[in-house]
C-alpha cells in the first residue's frame, strides 16, 4: 500500500507526539502515580483503565495540552525524520488535532522541527476528537493517521483510508489496517 503524500493526513498526539510517555512521566514526577506503563493504558479514557482520579487525568493533560514544551512533550521515535523526508515531496503536511488550542502545538514543532518542514506543516486544532471527518474532506485528503480507533472507524465510514497508529489503547479494537510506528509508515509515504 502507498500512500499519496499530499493526500494524507496525521494526527498529532500518540501519533506525532509521545503524549502517552509525558502523561506517564508527569503522573509519577508531580503527583506520585508511578507504577502505570503505556501497556496499562488500554483506553483511549484513561479514567477506564487506570486507578486515577477523572480530574487529575485531566488536569494532566490540561498541562499538556496548554503547554506541550515545558511539560517534555517529545515526539515519537522517527516522526521528525519522516515528516522532513515528507516535506521534501510535498509541498504541505496536514495535522488534523483534537486539541481546541493551536499556538501550543505550533511552539512544539517550532522547537522539534526543521525550518523547512515548519513551513510545509499546517496545524488545525479543531477542539473534537468526533468532527475530524468534515475537516479531513474540506482539506481534501483520502488518508488519514490515527492512534484513535473509534476516529479511523469513523473515517472508513466515510469513505477516507484510515491507518490506524498501533497504541495499547487501540489493540483489538478494530479490523483496519495499522501500522506499528514511523519506521513501517514510512515505508507508505516517502516514493
Amino acid at each position: 500500500m502507498k500512500l499519496t503524500p499530499d493526500r494524507t493526513g496525521f494526527d498529532l498526539d500518540g501519533v506525532i507526539a509521545d503524549t502517552a510517555e509525558t502523561f506517564l512521566r508527569l503522573a509519577c514526577e508531580k503527583y506520585g502515580y508511578c507504577s502505570f506503563t503505556r501497556e496499562d493504558i488500554t483506553s483511549f479514557d484513561l479514567e477506564n483503565c487506570i486507578a486515577m482520579e477523572q480530574s487529575l487525568v485531566e488536569r494532566i493533560f490540561t498541562d499538556i495540552l496548554e503547554d506541550s514544551l515545558s511539560t517534555g512533550l517529545t515526539p515519537m521515535e522517527g516522526a521528525v525524520e519522516t515528516l522532513t523526508e515528507l516535506a521534501m515531496v510535498t509541498p504541505e503536511i496536514t495535522i488534523i488535532t483534537a486539541r481546541s488550542l493551536q499556538q501550543p502545538v505550533l511552539d512544539w514543532i517550532d522547537v522539534f522541527f526543521p525550518a523547512r518542514t515548519r513551513d510545509a506543516i499546517k496545524v488545525i486544532a479543531m477542539g473534537d476528537h468526533n468532527d475530524k471527518t468534515r475537516y479531513i474532506h474540506d482539506r481534501k485528503l483520502q488518508y488519514f493517521i490515527d492512534d484513535r480507533a473509534e476516529t479511523c472507524m469513523q473515517l472508513a465510514t466515510a469513505g477516507i483510508t484510515p491507518l490506524v497508529f498501533e497504541q495499547p489503547w487501540n489493540r483489538n479494537r478494530h479490523n483496519l489496517r495499522s501500522v506499528s510506528g514511523w519506521h513501517e509508515l514510512r515505508e507508505f509515504l516517502i516514493p
